[in-house]
C-alpha cells in the first residue's frame, strides 16, 4: 500500500486556482501542461506504472534517483509525467483521487502531486 505523506485537498486546489490568474497571468480555461509525480524505492516499478500511464495518453518526461541527505540511505526513485488538459478544481480533484489509487495498485511509495505550466504551442 502506498504510504501518502498527505492528500491534496479540494480547498487547496481552489486556493491554488484562485492564485494562478495573479501568477504568470495563465487562462486556466484553456489547456495547460499538467506535470504528475510519483515515488517508489523500485525503479523498475516505477518503469511499469510509466509503461501504463503512457497507455492513457501521459506522456513520460523522467525516472530519476532522488538527491540524498545521507549516502547510506534508502534510494527514492521519482517518476514524472506529463499531459496537456484542462482542468478545474473539481476535474484536478478527481484526476487527484486517480492517480492517488493509480499508485495505491501498483505499489508506490506515493502519488506525490502535479505541477502546471502553459501548454506547448503548436506549430503549423
Amino acid at each position: 500500500m502506498a504510504k501518502r505523506k498527505s492528500v491534496i485537498t479540494k480547498d487547496q486546489l481552489i486556493e491554488m486556482f484562485g492564485n494562478m490568474p495573479r501568477g504568470p497571468g495563465w487562462d486556466t480555461s484553456k489547456q495547460m501542461l499538467w506535470g504528475y509525480f510519483f515515488t517508489g524505492r523500485s525503479k523498475e516499478k516505477l518503469q511499469k506504472a510509466a509503461a501504463l500511464l503512457e497507455q492513457q495518453g501521459y506522456r513520460v518526461v523522467d525516472i530519476y534517483l532522488s538527491d540524498k541527505d545521507d549516502p547510506k540511505g534508502r534510494d527514492l526513485w521519482w517518476l514524472h509525467v506529463e499531459k496537456v488538459e484542462i482542468h478545474s478544481p473539481d476535474t484536478l480533484d478527481q484526476r487527484n483521487r486517480q492517480l492517488y489509487r493509480f499508485a495505491d495498485e501498483q505499489g508506490l511509495d506515493s502519488y506525490d502531486g502535479m505541477d502546471v505550466g502553459p501548454a506547448p504551442v503548436k506549430r503549423e
